[in-house]
C-alpha cells in the first residue's frame, strides 16, 4: 500500500486536487476571454444573459483561488459547494437565454440586467460586463450550435469537477 504524506493535496489513484482547483480557476477565465474575443474582434455583442454568464464564470474563478491556496479539507469542501451552486446558476442562465430570452426582442430590465447593474460591473468595467445587444440580436451560432450551449457545456463540466472536488477535496 502506497503512503501519501499529509498536506500534499494528493489522493490515492488521482492527481493532486490542486490541479483540479487550478482548472477551476483557468477554464472559467478562458471562457470569459473567448467571449471577449468574440465581442471585440468578431463584433458579437453580448446581451444581458451573456453578461450574467460572464459574471458567473468570474465568480467561479474567484471562489476557486482560495481553494487552490488553502489546504483545509473543510474549506475546500465549502468552496466546492459554492462552485457547484455557481455552475448551476450559470447553466440556468444559459438555458434561460436559449429557450426564453433569445425569442424576445427586448431583454431590458430582466433579472440578468438587475443582477449585473446591482453589482455595478456594467459601469465599472463596461468593456467586459455591459450588454450591448438584445437577446434576439445576440442569438448567434458557432459551428451550427447556439453560442450559449458552449457556455452550458462548460458549466456542466465545471459542475462535474466541483462534485468531484466536493467528494475528494484534499
Amino acid at each position: 500500500m502506497k503512503t501519501i504524506p499529509l498536506g500534499t493535496g494528493a489522493r490515492p489513484g488521482g492527481r493532486p486536487a490542486s490541479l483540479a482547483w487550478a482548472v477551476m480557476v483557468l477554464l472559467p477565465l478562458a471562457a470569459v476571454a473567448a467571449a471577449l474575443v468574440s465581442q471585440h474582434v468578431y463584433d458579437m455583442q453580448p446581451c444581458p444573459w451573456c453578461v450574467l454568464q460572464r459574471v458567473v464564470f468570474v465568480a467561479m474563478a474567484l471562489v476557486a483561488v482560495p481553494a487552490l491556496l488553502l489546504r483545509s479539507t473543510l474549506a475546500r469542501r465549502l468552496l466546492a459547494g459554492v462552485t457547484l451552486l455557481l455552475a448551476g446558476c450559470g447553466a440556468a442562465a444559459a438555458l434561460w437565454q436559449h429557450f426564453v430570452a433569445a425569442s424576445s426582442t427586448s431583454c431590458n430590465l430582466t433579472l440578468a440586467d438587475r443582477i449585473v447593474s446591482s453589482l455595478g460591473l456594467d459601469s465599472a468595467w463596461p468593456e467586459v460586463f455591459a450588454a450591448y445587444a438584445s437577446c434576439a440580436d445576440a442569438a448567434v451560432k458557432l459551428a451550427g450550435l447556439s453560442y450559449e450551449f458552449y457556455s452550458l457545456a462548460l458549466f456542466i463540466a465545471l459542475a462535474g469537477l466541483a462534485l468531484r472536488l466536493l467528494r475528494h477535496p484534499a
